[in-house]
């Protein structure tokens, strides 16, 4: 474990400040929800949920479905990373950092469709030539997002969209229960 030198003291609701600076690096925002674990050595552990990641290999199966659907690359992810994946052969994205413009999509709470291979990805170096990003929204609060990817020249349009649209909101009920 790094140590940061950072030193906080609990006050009397038991409460701690994480500095802004871990926050930063950690990509913690307001509201987020957090773990609390304990080990052996009595250390306490923070962790950011992430209630997508939690799905799992459901996650993963619904990305390879949709795949085998649309013939596309299809992507799951939470707020920070990609939990699932499907469609790319010899690729290993899970865990990997999605870009601001998926966090920009997901912040705006609309769809978005880009038939221009200049647009940013979703994932840093990852080629496409068309996408489609639908955000994640549980009761409110948003979790993630389900991406589309095409890496033929073949635009993608308003099925596409209904079927990410679709499967966000299908993992959205799934999460809310």
């Amino acid at each position: 474990m790094k140590a940061t030198g950072i030193v906080r003291r609990i006050d009397d609701l038991g409460r701690v400040v994480i500095p802004k600076e871990i926050r930063r690096n950690l990509r913690i925002r307001e509201g987020d929800p957090l773990e609390i674990f304990t080990d052996r050595e009595g250390e306490v552990i923070l962790k950011k949920y992430s209630p997508v990641a939690d799905l799992g290999k459901f996650a993963q199966e619904y990305a390879e479905s949709l795949t085998e659907g649309t013939g596309h690359i299809v992507l799951i992810t939470d707020q920070d990373e990609v939990v699932a994946v499907a469609g790319l052969q010899n690729r290993r994205l899970t865990e990997t950092a999605i870009t601001e413009h998926v966090e920009e999509v997901m912040r705006n709470r609309k769809t978005l469709l880009s038939n221009s291979p200049n647009d940013r990805p979703p994932v840093e170096g990852l080629e496409f030539t068309s996408q489609v990003v639908a955000p994640i929204i549980v009761e409110g609060d948003i979790a993630g997002a389900v991406v589309i990817l095409a890496r033929d020249m073949t635009p993608m349009g308003d099925m596409e969209v209904k079927m990410a649209e679709t499967a966000a909101g299908f993992l959205a009920k799934q999460l809310g229960q």
